[in-house]
């Protein structure tokens, strides 16, 4: 009997959409490149006019400036970088090269990681939310409302949120980890196979994945002398 890697069943070359996982990986590089470059193009127009980022009042303005400047310049540096680990991604999926995929999974599990994180600590601090919720300003949208909400049901609705948002970021680790895995053994794959009988040779087409939808003709077989 042939035995399988338990890893295996959770292998797929379709994700969402019904689209090929190589697909929805352009796909997710594309959008965290668009959403980081908004990012920087904010956090560059507030270096650029400072009274847009720095505190109103005028006892704490001189307190915080430097701080405020250093955390921008900060998020800046970590904008670009993830700007570059994105278009690594998507250049790693279009011309298929699985290494250039490898960055931008490890920002993916750093991420999870933060998340289940921030879960954790609901679920074991569960004052702090309100904590958190006083600390608002007054101007922020429905905050007396919320913090009317019986705490013990507070804390339930936001790690329902919690746990649907870290079940739709797995699921986006598994595509991008089956993309890398699909490129791989694609290029492993993809090597000339030649089949000799007695009098004929004949070349076997390249691998081809059959989600994919496209093949190629095997060529006319070369008659050896």
């Amino acid at each position: 009997m042939k035995m399988y890697s338990p890893w295996a069943r959770f292998y797929s070359n379709s994700c969402c959409l019904c689209c090929h996982v190589r697909t929805g990986t352009i796909i997710l590089g594309v959008w965290y490149l668009i959403i980081n470059s908004l990012v920087l193009l904010i956090l560059l127009s507030a270096l650029a006019d400072p009274d847009l980022y720095h505190l109103s009042s005028n006892d704490l303005r001189n307190e915080f400036y430097y701080m405020d400047e250093a955390n921008m310049c900060i998020a800046t540096s970590v904008s670009l970088l993830m700007i570059l680990i994105c278009a690594m991604a998507t250049y790693g999926a279009y011309k298929q090269h699985a290494a250039w995929i490898i960055p931008f999974f490890c920002y993916q599990i750093f991420d999870f990681a933060l998340n289940s994180l921030v879960a954790v600590s609901v679920l074991v601090y569960p004052n702090t939310i309100q904590d958190y919720l006083q600390q608002l300003p007054s101007s922020f949208p429905y905050k007396e409302e919320i913090l009317s909400v019986n705490p013990t049901c507070l804390v339930v609705i936001i790690l329902f949120f919690i746990s649907v948002i870290l079940a739709f970021k797995a699921y986006l680790i598994s595509c991008v980890w089956n993309c890398y895995r699909y490129i791989n053994s694609r290029n492993s794959s993809d090597v000339l196979v030649y089949v000799t009988t007695n009098d004929t040779t004949v070349l076997l087409p390249q691998y081809e994945d059959s989600a994919s939808g496209t093949s190629k003709e095997p060529p006319p077989p070369y008659m050896s002398a």
